[in-house]
């Protein structure tokens, strides 16, 4: 629509007048940016500073979601028109989103965004918790992308932080109204404090902010560094700073990831382009943490894409208990699990499947979760979320695994004992390996190709027999289907292939390089009986120098041609190794030459060595040569034999016996020359390995250092861990001390049973009625003689128990003595029942008066 044909106020009322403009339409309008505006307490003043603040042509459509009263109309259009001359209009059921237009959510309404359309659904609650906000945000993260905007005002409670971590993690942009301006400030507070905020601003500076951060992103797009080698130069020496500060590299992400972070950083500062972004990262520090915190995108949410869960639990987590049907401890891995809200998943899951199925065995699973981030597992380890979780987990979940805690909620310590949080580089650090479960969802798709070949054998080798593997919904096993196959491709499920099929970068080679190369791969055509191959076996076996393909301890992995005249197997058990096999003459030539060409490529010629063959002289020339290429072949040694023959009319002209033996005791002499030449350069090398292996010495001399002084500060942490926990040992010795004083102070015998009713606890007093000895501690109540006439006092404990209803009554003891005893069930700090309290009031003087009362009045009866 062009903007001057957009709807106006003065067509009409705000919320009706042009309504038509407003209507469903059919064709999308133009990708443009839409901007979400979250409020609840106190933000319609804060709205309306807001629109009050925007132009009327800036391009943007603005989407108002408030918390309404679900049962009430709203004139929150009409009143939002007087701040703003944008036409101001309550969203309705399919209608297209215009720019330079205001939508407002109506009562009792979720609204969404699909294909720059609202849509409005009922909501799931008609009172109580409600999140429209991140509802809708996380809708319009999807729909828009890097051109979605989220923006929380004045607010009580957390809805919208979810949203705008969803809006983040699709490139999106993120304000807040500054806390301490907002009249409710925890929605804005608690959205900065989760480190999803990009801009914190007072309320009439947003849309000015938004405005600039739009332009600039439209038109400054690395513009100053041309040609195309100046961009990835300029990005080189990003990913350099980030590696220098941080200590990992990013060099192997995708270069479309790590350039959308960076536009985006470059935007909100309002720079001009990479260059002037290389040299702010250079002077700030600060921003490198930032820039660095943004490429991990550690955004995440309980069960995200409950079909995935719902698999694991229904069927892979059960064919994997099948598997193991005298039980087991199953082993889970959890990498790039940001603030932990899937390795929980994880947990709960498995604690699901093992209640549906009640399998025979006892079953446990250890969850390893890891993250680049130390500071998103350290939110990790706290386990505690804010109230809007609750809009990803049933009432039945978070009413099980949670419970509330300081304003929001905390996975409970079952689940929490089975989840260990630790720091990890995937890329670098060792994996976890015997894993039967191995969770790593939406990391690959941020990775190169070449990363995520290495990354996925890496996993294919962690996993054990019939492991599970479970990637990302736009995540999939690409060229490695010899390692995983699907279990079920909609949810992106896979079960290891049990075969020994391994990447070369985790150098685990199964068998000879060069026999893999030559043999023919199973299925494919063999084409050793072809003319071709014929005619070049010919060639090298009549024409073709002998030679033979040997590793760097002199084993033979191929042989070409006919090298009988060479070598000859050695007497004894089969050894095909050249130093073994070469005939006498040349064993100690090869010797030294094959070790030098391993360092060496050059080719090494060993000219007129002399050897017997069946007691007739031969001469040879050999060459040894290193090999780099092909890769397969690299730190491979070639050695070609090649005949020397006798000069023309040798026979004639034959020297005399003793220049014979002169010339041989010369050949023999520079050999031995060359030999001592090769050893005395390997003696050199072994020199320079020997000084290089004491460096290495040093640096790990260095590094046992830093480790004792590092477990020195890890054994000073463990004492004042170890002082921390001995103060609240005294302060709990005082208070039980206190509590012990307390009750013996009120004169009320007063005693603790557990669920089956044995003894857990009881006070001085309690000894008047019953005949307790502290080694009466975990016996049945009903062992110990009592005092008190009351036979159905168990009787009465079990029905407490089992209705939570106090109950109190007065019993006499043998001795004449009365008692008010009550009993009422034992609640622990979680809110869990277990056990009861019976204490019992000494009322004898109260029951005495009584007596002398009625007698008295019975008296003056008379």
């Amino acid at each position: 629509m062009a903007k001057g044909s957009k709807p106006s106020p003065a067509h009409g009322s705000p919320s009706t007048g042009g309504a038509a403009n407003f209507d469903a339409a059919s064709t999308p309008l133009p990708d443009f940016p839409i901007v979400g505006i979250g409020c609840s307490a106190g933000g319609l003043e804060a709205l309306g500073a807001l629109l009050s603040g925007a132009p009327p042509d800036s391009g943007m459509a603005f989407v108002v979601v408030q918390h309404l009263d679900p049962e009430h109309p709203s004139n929150l259009p009409e009143l939002l028109q007087r701040d703003t001359p944008m036409p101001v209009v309550e969203a309705g059921d399919g209608m297209l989103v215009r720019p330079d237009c205001v939508y407002v959510i109506p009562p009792n309404k979720d609204l969404s965004l699909l294909h720059g359309a609202l849509h409005l659904l009922d909501p799931t609650e008609k009172r109580g918790l409600r999140l429209p906000i991140d509802f809708f945000m996380r809708t319009l993260a999807d729909d828009r992308q890097e051109k979605a905007v989220g923006v929380i005002l004045s607010g009580m409670g957390s809805d919208g932080m979810l949203g705008l971590g969803a809006i983040k993690e699709k490139g999106g942009l993120t304000l807040a109204q500054e806390p301490s301006e907002a009249r409710a400030d925890s929605m804005p507070a608690g959205a900065v404090k989760a480190g999803v905020v990009d801009i914190v601003a007072p309320t009439g500076e947003l849309v000015e902010r938004i405005i600039a951060y739009v332009r600039h992103s439209a038109t400054h797009l690395v513009d100053d560094v041309q040609p195309e080698t100046g961009v990835q130069s300029a990005l080189d020496r990003i990913i350099v700073l980030l590696r220098n500060r941080s200590g990992n590299d990013l060099s192997l992400y995708k270069p479309s990831t790590l350039h959308r972070r960076i536009e985006r950083r470059i935007a909100l500062l309002q720079l001009d382009g990479l260059a002037d972004y290389v040299d702010y990262l250079r002077t700030n520090l600060q921003e490198i943490d930032i820039l660095f915190k943004e490429m991990l995108i550690g955004v995440t949410s309980f069960f995200r894409d409950p079909a995935v869960w719902e698999f694991l639990r229904d069927t892979a987590l059960p064919l994997l208990l099948a598997s193991n049907p005298d039980g087991h401890m199953l082993r889970a891995w959890v990498p790039a699990c940001s603030t932990g809200e899937e390795a929980y998943s994880l947990a709960i899951v498995f604690r699901e499947a093992l209640e549906r199925i009640k399998p025979a065995g006892h079953f446990s699973l250890q969850i390893y979760a890891t993250d680049l981030d130390v500071d998103a597992v350290d939110k990790a380890r706290k386990a505690c979320y804010p109230t809007n979780i609750a809009a990803d987990l049933t009432p039945e979940r978070l009413a099980r695994y949670f419970v509330v805690d300081e304003g929001g909620y905390r996975v409970n310590r079952d689940i929490r004992e089975m989840v260990i949080f630790a720091p990890q580089n995937i890329i670098s650090d060792p994996p976890f390996t015997r894993l039967d479960i191995l969770c790593c969802r939406n990391l690959l798709i941020y990775f190169g190709q070449a990363l995520q070949k290495k990354v996925l054998p890496l996993f294919h080798y962690a996993l054990n027999r019939d492991g599970i593997l479970v990637l990302g919904s736009a995540e999939t096993t690409g060229g490695f289907s010899d390692l995983f196959a699907p279990m079920d491709k909609k949810t992106h499920v896979f079960k290891r292939i049990n075969q020994d099929a391994r990447s070369p970068w985790l150098s685990f080679p199964t068998r000879p390089v060069v026999s893999a190369l030559v043999s023919a791969p199973g299925g494919r055509p063999d084409h050793r009986d072809s003319l071709e191959h014929l005619t070049d076996q010919l060639i090298q076996q009549r024409f073709s120098p002998a030679a033979v393909l040997v590793n760097g301890d002199g084993d033979i992995l191929y042989i070409s041609g006919r090298t009988g005249k060479y070598l000859e197997p050695a007497a004894g058990k089969v050894n095909m190794n050249i130093h073994a096999m070469a005939r006498e003459g040349l064993r100690d030539a090869l010797c030294g030459s094959i070790r030098k060409a391993l360092h060496d490529p050059a080719p090494i010629h060993l000219d007129g060595l002399q050897l017997d063959n069946d007691g007739r002289p031969h001469t040879v020339n050999i060459t040894v040569q290193g090999l780099e290429k092909p890769d397969a072949l690299r730190g491979r040694v070639l050695v070609v034999f090649n005949d020397v023959k006798p000069p023309p009319g040798g026979r004639r002209h034959r020297p005399s016996p003793p220049s014979d033996r002169e010339s041989a005791l010369l050949l023999e002499l520079n050999q031995l020359r060359e030999t001592l030449r090769i050893n005395q350069e390997e003696m050199q090398a072994s020199m320079e390995e020997a000084r290089s292996a004491n460096e290495e010495l040093q640096v790990t001399n260095e590094e046992l250092t830093t480790s004792k002084e590092e477990l020195q500060s890890m054994n000073e942490e463990l004492q004042t861990i170890n002082a921390e926990l001995q103060s609240k040992v005294d302060d709990l010795t005082w208070a039980r001390n206190d509590m012990t004083n307390l009750l013996n102070s009120t004169e009320i015998a007063t005693v603790f049973l557990d669920n089956e009713m044995k003894l857990r606890r009881f006070t001085t007093h309690a000894t008047h009625l019953f005949k307790f000895i502290p080694k009466d501690v975990g016996r049945p109540l009903s062992d110990i003689v009592t005092e008190l006439d009351y036979p159905n006092l168990q009787t009465d404990a079990l029905a407490v128990l089992r209705t939570l209803i106090f109950n109190e009554k007065q019993v006499a003891t043998r001795d004449g003595r009365w008692y008010r005893v009550r009993i009422m069930p034992y609640r622990t700090q979680d809110n869990v029942i277990d056990g009861v309290v019976v204490t019992f009031i000494d009322i004898t003087t109260i029951k005495k008066l009584e007596t002398e009362l009625r007698s008295q009045e019975a008296s003056r009866g008379h």
